[in-house]
């Protein structure tokens, strides 16, 4: 897992290759295998392969999102939220676990984020794709995630680049390169 791990980076480039179907479902059994709070599973999923549809979530923000218009398959991540008032953090588990599945499978993926985003200055991204895709009102859409084979090569993370520093032992100020 640390491998995998050490090897993701957001891809943003995508070779125009389609992604076989069984990759596909296997996105969605890995999606669907997401652990929630309390087990409610608010989390609902959006297979995006359409190139019109791709290209209209492209300009889903001012900056950030063009990129998908080159992506062959996009995952627009959900939740209910009148299921659970931890939807956003069961919408995020399941949206890491879909671009570490893609990982192990050889795909490259990239998130874009919606929530608290702006489309343009009258409306949100949220709003946006709500409308592209159909989405009812209950339905809070937490990201996007881009999917496709990796047209660009993004170097692996070392240990150098783990940031120690940031990790503390029983107490905030105890720093954990002191202790182990």
């Amino acid at each position: 897992m640390l491998d995998l791990l050490y090897d993701r980076r957001s891809i943003r480039k995508y070779s125009p290759a389609a992604i076989e179907k069984d990759k596909i479902q296997n996105l969605v059994k890995a999606a669907l295998l997401a652990p929630s709070g309390r087990g409610i599973q608010p989390q609902r999923f959006i297979i995006v392969e359409d190139h019109d549809l791709l290209q209209k979530l492209s300009l889903a923000r001012e900056h950030g999102s063009a990129f998908l218009s080159g992506a062959p398959l996009c995952i627009v991540v959900l939740a209910d939220s009148s299921l659970t008032d931890v939807w956003t953090e069961d919408a995020s588990i399941a949206a890491i676990i879909i671009q570490l599945a893609a990982k192990s499978m050889g795909l490259g993926s990239c998130w874009v984020q919606v929530r608290n985003r702006n489309q343009s200055e009258g409306k949100t991204t949220e709003e946006y794709i709500q409308e592209v895709l159909n989405i009812p009102q209950g339905l809070k859409v937490e990201c996007m995630i881009g999917l496709g084979y990796p047209a660009e090569q993004k170097l692996r993370r070392t240990e150098q680049d783990l940031q120690y520093q940031n990790i503390f032992v029983n107490q905030y100020g105890t720093e954990f390169l002191n202790k182990y």
